[in-house]
């Protein structure tokens, strides 16, 4: 990874005129832009289709892709929507996502594009989904999902939720076309994301994606290999991920995610981590790797807990694990997230996989870890990073500043011997200090890069209901702006 640029913005961020970013002509621009700006990168977050909460980390499959995502003025390019047809109320808010009304009516729309196509019976879609081995599973869990009501796969019948053959076979017919039209939408969604990956990369843009660590427990995944997470016979987790209690949440973080069965994942040579990883690097140029720490060391929680309290920590799979990716795959690029309290073993770990590890200048000034040596100061930082301002988890980087103590505000002038700019101008100055830094590369979000506050923010962690819905306008991406980009990017050496 050479010295570089890149930029996170999220596809659902997109700007769009139906309610959710995704692969239309707009994303195309946004690679225009990033290459007028003198960018290299795009990280986004994970493309798979959101569930619970709307979060794209909370997946009914870590290898499908988000249907929200396929862009509507194709298929009316391709004649199997009108403009008509498309002109429904899918969120009047440019700057904000109405998930509530693209679920009333997206897929509404898809289900007529599907029933006009013929592309079902062509060569190539045959050809889709022989290469794609989870996509039979995962459509007969969709389709038995619309089947149940929407409900969790631990709530449908015994002989369904645990793949009694009959049944399998039973419910394969009943739904053949409701399964049918979940491979055409996973059909649509990586012909369109394949066209924008190799128009990016054609233009000198390499994307960044982003897997989570840990899959849904209401998922494809788990429904079709139970013996690959840690569940009783009932198919019920007996421990579930999380996060210790620490000063920022008292109780910790219960996500709920069935914990991995380690042991059995090491008996088949870590094959569905192949697997998984070989597909991620079919869609992305670098992978992201959230929550790197799990895989030194893992927080289980007993299942049924209300709070993260009593959970315990437990050995993950470690070096082993990366060293089978890496033999069956090769080396690829990898960015590990490693972010909070981190232990000498995680450290060590991502020293001996060699990866780069992150860096968030909103940690630099936290009042709890003070001294020159706090790793998330600049000047500590190795080439062998990446440099944030802030996460799509933290705050911008204009609100961060609003809110910490005076002490740290102090803190953070000094450091950048400023005492004169206005605050609502730091932002600037602080996207430069991580960008003049050692970092071969610096990442900044899109809201940072517009000086937005918390109102822009993505996501808020343990919360539900108001993340994930920001939007970028059209007019946010100036040529201004992408002008004021480049120069930066100039000045400190990181246009490749």
């Amino acid at each position: 990874m050479n010295r570089s640029a890149g930029v996170l913005l999220a596809v659902s961020s997109l700007p769009s005129k139906h309610g959710i970013g995704c692969f239309d002509e707009s994303a195309y621009k946004f690679v225009d832009r990033l290459k007028a700006a003198g960018q290299t990168y795009w990280q986004i977050l994970p493309l798979c289709p959101t569930s619970y909460g709307d979060s794209p980390y909370q997946s009914f499959s870590t290898f499908a892709g988000n249907p929200y995502f396929i862009s509507l003025d194709e298929l009316i390019k391709d004649g199997l929507l009108t403009e008509d047809e498309c002109n429904v109320d899918m969120g009047d808010d440019p700057e904000s996502i109405d998930y509530y009304k693209l679920y009333n009516t997206r897929f509404a729309l898809l289900r007529k594009a599907f029933e006009r196509s013929s592309v079902t019976a062509s060569e190539d879609f045959a050809k889709f989904c022989r290469d794609n081995k989870w996509l039979n599973d995962y459509a007969l869990f969709m389709a038995l999902k619309d089947k149940f009501g929407g409900a969790a796969f631990s709530e449908w019948s015994d002989d369904i939720r645990l793949r009694a053959p009959e049944a399998m076979e039973r419910c394969s017919a009943e739904l053949k076309d409701d399964t049918e039209f979940y491979k055409f939408l996973q059909y649509l969604f990586y012909k369109q994301w394949n066209a924008l990956k190799k128009y990016a990369n054609d233009n000198g843009i390499k994307i960044i994606g982003d897997i989570p660590i840990y899959v849904a427990a209401d998922s494809a995944d788990v429904w079709a290999a139970p013996e690959l997470f840690q569940l009783n016979e009932n198919g019920i987790p007996t421990a579930v991920a999380g996060c210790p209690p620490d000063g920022f949440a008292a109780d910790g973080q219960l996500w709920g995610n069935p914990l991995y069965d380690w042991k059995c994942h090491k008996e088949t040579g870590y094959k569905w981590w192949i697997s998984r990883m070989e597909h991620c690097f079919k869609l992305y140029d670098v992978v992201r790797i959230d929550h790197f720490r799990g895989f030194d060391e893992y927080y289980s929680i007993p299942y049924g807990e209300k709070t993260a309290k009593n959970g315990h920590w437990e050995k993950g799979p470690g070096l082993e694990l990366f060293k089978a990716v890496e033999n069956a795959l090769g080396r690829k690029e990898v960015i590990a997230e490693d972010l909070g309290f981190v232990t000498d073993s995680v450290k060590q770990l991502v020293r001996d996989c060699g990866f780069p590890n992150m860096k968030v200048l909103e940690f630099a000034f936290d009042s709890r870890d003070t001294g020159s040596r706090n790793d998330y100061l600049p000047h500590n930082y190795g080439e062998n990073c990446v440099a944030y301002t802030g996460t799509h988890d933290n705050q911008t980087i204009k609100s961060w500043f609003d809110t910490i103590s005076d002490d740290e505000r102090k803190a953070a002038r000094d450091y950048l011997c400023d005492k004169y700019t206005p605050d609502d101008k730091l932002y600037k100055l602080f996207i430069a200090l991580i960008m003049r830094s050692r970092a071969n590369l610096c990442v900044i979000p899109m809201q940072d890069w517009l000086g937005l506050d918390d109102k822009n923010r993505m996501n808020t962690p343990s919360t539900v209901g108001e993340n994930w819905k920001w939007r970028m306008k059209a007019e946010d991406m100036s040529e201004e702006l992408c002008a004021e980009m480049r120069t930066m990017a100039e000045i400190y050496g990181r246009i490749t």
